[in-house]
């Protein structure tokens, strides 16, 4: 059972899918395919979201590939982030999450914090902080890469041990830091980034039944 707050969210993104231009939806699928593929063959689906500082949207793509996981019951799913290079969470984005409804339990105190991100008081957290795409708490083979920034697509056009790799990037909300629509953009990327991949776990979830 999802917290109340996030199952309306979900409900309201859900509402925008038809906004999502159909080229877009192809690439999309590409992810969807992936966990059908993953799934049935008894194994586990593991993504990585990867933009250049896993701050931001990198984390975004992360919380929300688990929510819409578990939203669309397709177990055996498990997500993960990662950057070219490693900075933190970002305040801004995480934020963003709690603006959603999500608990997020700060676990280390450390210039590069732990957190607990928190969709259902019936699951474990989603362990976020940043880290490189490579570090040895990421799966090192077999995973799906997604790219969900322009910069870190054009400098990694391959990464080593992913089967399929998924270029789906996304406005940098950070361009908007330290002005009056800072967190309207954060929200903003969050809700799109939401939508989508809760559209990329529905549709995994026909092509599994």
């Amino acid at each position: 059972m999802l917290f109340p707050k996030v199952l309306n969210y979900i409900k309201e993104a859900e509402g925008q899918f038809g906004t999502i231009p159909e080229a877009r939806k192809q690439v999309l699928l590409k992810i969807s395919q992936y966990v059908e593929h993953k799934i049935k063959a008894g194994e586990k689906a593991e993504l990585i979201y990867i933009c250049t500082h896993n701050s931001r949207r990198s984390h975004f793509g992360q919380v929300w590939a688990k929510t819409a996981a578990a939203y669309y019951g397709i177990k055996e799913v498990v997500t993960y982030s990662g950057g070219t290079e490693a900075t933190a969470f970002n305040p801004n984005a995480i934020k963003a999450v709690q603006n959603v409804g999500f608990e997020v339990l700060k676990e280390t105190e450390a210039p590069n914090p732990r957190y607990s991100v928190v969709y259902s008081p019936e699951e474990i957290g989603i362990i976020c902080f940043s880290k490189t795409y490579d570090d040895l708490s990421n799966p090192q083979s077999g995973f799906c890469a997604v790219m969900t920034c322009t910069e870190a697509d054009g400098n990694c056009p391959f990464i080593p041990g992913a089967a399929v790799r998924v270029s789906t990037p996304y406005d940098d909300p950070k361009a908007f830091d330290n002005t009056d629509l800072q967190e309207a953009k954060y929200d903003e990327r969050c809700k799109q980034i939401a939508s989508e991949t809760l559209y990329v776990f529905s549709e995994a979830k026909k092509l599994i039944a």
